[in-house]
């Protein structure tokens, strides 16, 4: 993660701040006027740069407000907290005007200060992805007239503007075809916008997805546009829409049949002109007869259909994911890609895979680390692939790789049902499409328990971690407690979640956490429960 810049002649103001986001696992970065960091943008890359800016308004050499202006004309997506005295209150709420994400009266509550830089992070992130160049997805790659058909069926819901509801299970690759979708539509150099609905508190969601206007609610100190808003004229990516409150499908309802909303405390209609796609891994036909979930709103979402089957489902992509993943993980930590035997890809082919190509992702990962050889034999396997009992299903299907890295997968079959819209199915010709990311510090989880098919015993993991954390260290890894630290509260989380089925608040009683922490938590780590 990227610092966050500290701009205060204060040094008191600076140490206290710089303390507390440590505490907090935020990285800071401090300077005693804007001419210092203005010279530190000039001689640093954007992806060095700051995650949020706090600055004082009046400074020696420089006021803030003029570094907002400036910073606002080279970063325009960098959220900005200005601190004030209570004297200068006037021309920090003026500073909205200019762009200011939210100013910070002087003396503030530290605890409060924090949450307000979190949420200064949260936007950022968020304007991260909305800003994401599609450009660097890798294209899809296919020779079987079979997978042309596919393709070019996949093609014409690209070239459209209608909703596509996406099914299918964690970790199958969801997020991925709607970064397809986006990319080989005519909105593709507008923003793509995603949103976790499960994610966010119910209170807070309707601001989130709408908007809000200053004053609408305690906190809310300046207007703010929300996902629809930020997303005009490109695709609005709404994930886990099964766990959408009941009240605010109706709002949501209204906007896809008009396009038209208004924000929290709002008195005039907005116009947003947005394509919606919609991912879920629960039976939205089920939750609709177990009355959570609104049944016009399942009709207007379900225009056309995209189920992504399990990677259990098409084992024969196993060998080739495992191998792209070896060498991914390899080119991560700096070592040399280690090689995979025939046997040992075959056992693995034959797990069950609950956590889809996201475990297979894990796994390989882990197996850079712990396998003690270069090449991995069926010994080397992690607990939970040797301890399971191996399928014997056949494969399904062919596959088609993507010609730039690959990520995770999904299959994507298309077909005209009788009745209302486009659906996939498991009769249809199969395309695979392999969409590439990088290898994240969110993703690179130690202990895979993920699965819940075996407990990882302290005898087997300790080792390993010491193992992990000296590999790190011999490397000249810097952050080694951070980064270990991450993979060890992703894989709990990770664990619990899958144990439960996707529950969070059973999930938090199960790790003895609170039901917010384990919110911040899967927020904070990208986990994409």
């Amino acid at each position: 993660m990227k610092p966050i810049w500290i701009v205060d002649d204060d040094q008191s103001i600076r140490f206290v701040l710089e303390k507390a986001l440590l505490r907090e696992g935020l990285p800071t970065r401090s300077f005693t006027n804007p001419r210092e960091v203005l010279k530190a943008l000039d001689s640093e890359s954007e992806a060095d740069g700051p995650q949020v800016l706090v600055s004082d308004i009046r400074m020696p050499g420089g006021s803030g407000l003029d570094l907002l202006a400036t910073i606002k004309q080279r970063m325009p997506g960098l959220p900005v907290i200005i601190m004030t005295a209570f004297s200068d209150l006037d021309s920090a709420v003026s500073a909205f005007s200019s762009g200011a994400f939210e100013y910070l009266p002087k003396p503030f509550d530290l605890p409060k200060a924090v949450e307000l830089i979190r949420r200064a992070v949260g936007e950022s992130q968020r304007e991260d992805v909305a800003e994401e160049k599609m450009a660097d997805a890798p294209e899809m790659l296919g020779q079987a007239p079979a997978m042309q058909d596919v393709f070019r069926g996949i093609g014409r819901l690209a070239q459209s503007h209608v909703t596509v509801l996406i099914t299918g299970e964690s970790g199958s690759g969801k997020e991925l075809v709607a970064h397809a979708l986006h990319k080989h539509s005519p909105r593709a150099n507008q923003p793509f916008v995603a949103i976790n609905t499960a994610a966010i508190p119910k209170d807070l969601l309707e601001s989130e997805l709408f908007g809000h206007e200053r004053g609408a609610f305690t906190g809310a100190q300046a207007s703010r546009r929300g996902r629809f808003e930020q997303a005009d004229g490109g695709t609005l990516f709404l994930d886990e829409i099964g766990d959408m409150p009941f009240d605010l499908q109706t709002r949501l309802l209204r906007v896809l049949s008009d396009g038209h909303f208004y924000r929290v405390g709002g008195h005039s209609a907005v116009k947003a002109n947005v394509r919606v796609i919609a991912a879920t891994h629960q039976d939205l036909e089920q939750r609709v007869k177990e009355g959570v979930f609104r049944e016009d709103l399942y009709h207007r979402l379900n225009v056309i259909r995209l189920r992504l089957p399990a990677l259990r489902e098409r084992r024969e992509d196993v060998p080739m994911l495992a191998r792209y993943f070896l060498q991914r993980s390899a080119q991560q930590l700096g070592v040399e890609p280690k090689r995979i035997a025939d046997a040992a890809l075959e056992r693995l082919s034959h797990f069950q895979f609950p956590g889809n190509v996201r475990q297979l992702e894990n796994i390989c990962h882990w197996l850079t680390v712990m396998a003690p050889a270069q090449v991995i034999e069926v010994k080397d396997l992690p607990p939970e692939v040797l301890e399971s009992r191996p399928s014997l299903a056949p494969a399904a299907g062919p596959f088609t790789a993507l010609s730039s890295g690959v990520a995770a997968s999904v299959v994507a079959s298309v077909t005209q049902p009788s009745g209302a819209g486009l659906d996939v199915s498991s009769d249809a010709p199969q395309a695979t499409l392999v969409a590439g990311s990088d290898l994240s510090a969110t993703g690179d989880v130690f202990a895979l328990g993920v699965s819940g098919a075996s407990a990882v015993t302290a005898s087997t993991w300790e080792p390993g971690l010491e193992q992990e954390a000296l590999a790190l260290l011999n490397a000249g890894r810097t952050d080694v407690w951070d980064v270990l630290t991450r993979r060890f509260e992703t894989s709990l989380i990770q664990a619990a979640l899958a144990t439960t089925r996707g529950r969070r608040i059973e999930a938090a009683q199960k790790l003895g956490i609170g039901r917010n922490t384990i919110t911040r938590k899967i927020q904070e780590l990208g986990i994409d429960d």
